[in-house]
């Protein structure tokens, strides 16, 4: 078990942990930095949920 834990340690052949830790911390800082705009065009009133679901509950009123 130990042999085998020393070899995943020393195996450099993909992305490490940290790797994925700080490509995490870089999405992460970008949303965050962006929550507003992001905020306003998802859920905004001209926003892109608002839209999408208008227009399904247009296409449903339509089919009534």
């Amino acid at each position: 078990m130990k042999k085998q834990i020393t070899a995943f340690l020393k195996d450099e052949s993909g992305q490490t942990s940290t790797e994925y830790i700080l490509l995490v911390a870089v999405v992460a800082f970008v949303i965050f930095k962006f929550k507003d705009v992001i905020n306003e065009r998802l859920v905004g009133d001209n926003g892109l949920v608002n839209k999408v679901f208008g227009k399904a509950d247009d296409i449903l009123n339509g089919l009534q």
